[in-house]
């Protein structure tokens, strides 16, 4: 009886077979890509050309935010501290530490400190440091309890995901917004009523269209 098949239809089902795994592989592979901390950025703590601790500052000495990111609640961004921000402490304090010769370097040089960005969204996500601020959104929201942060660290994905979610539900993250920046404040045990009713009287209502974020 003659062949119904030619000879080289043999190989159909391991190149099936070997097409579906690569092709199994290649998702989980993306999988694990896309969820993880190298992707996202969770976990993310570059070392920095100056020791600075959060811990310290704000946390144990109780400097306020704003001292250093002075233009938070007036622009989309949250500006790194300019050298001069940090020699008006240590003109006079610590003057001969060793651990912040980076920052007396810089002073007598003229040049700023290269800070490097934590928290760098992707330049088509657009963001608004002192919209969110108007609106009640405190700095732990997005950064974490940075007070008990020696070395300042990710603690959030700031994926659009992540995002939508508070978006679509903002009242957990709803506050008064003298205590924005207070690390301690805790939400009352009406919080959901609270914000309810905040969001009313602020007229707060986050965009969800594509539009919202990227413009």
């Amino acid at each position: 009886m003659a062949q119904i098949f030619p000879k080289w239809a043999n190989w159909i089902p391991l190149i099936v077979l070997g097409g579906g795994g690569a092709l199994a592989l290649t998702a989980l592979a993306l999988l694990y890509y896309y969820g993880s901390p190298q992707n996202t950025q969770v976990g993310y703590r570059p070392p920095q050309p100056v020791h600075y601790s959060h811990r310290l500052h704000p946390g144990n000495l109780g400097l306020d935010c704003r001292y250093c990111h002075n233009q938070v609640e007036s622009s989309r961004f949250a500006n790194l501290p300019s050298v001069q921000t940090c020699m008006n402490c240590h003109k006079l304090i610590l003057r001969e530490s060793e651990l912040l010769k980076p920052v007396r370097d810089a002073w007598e040089n003229g040049q700023p400190i290269q800070w490097i960005r934590v928290h760098d969204l992707p330049d088509y996500a657009y963001f608004d440091h002192a919209a969110h601020l108007r609106g009640g959104v405190g700095c732990v929201t997005c950064h974490g309890e940075v007070v008990l942060m020696d070395t300042t660290i990710q603690i959030a994905p700031l994926s659009m995901g992540w995002c939508l979610d508070c978006h679509r539900n903002p009242e957990p993250n709803l506050r008064p917004t003298d205590q924005v920046v207070n690390m301690y404040w805790q939400p009352p045990e009406n919080q959901h009523e609270w914000a309810a009713d905040f969001r009313r009287k602020q007229n707060i209502n986050p965009p969800t269209d594509c539009s919202g974020c990227h413009r």
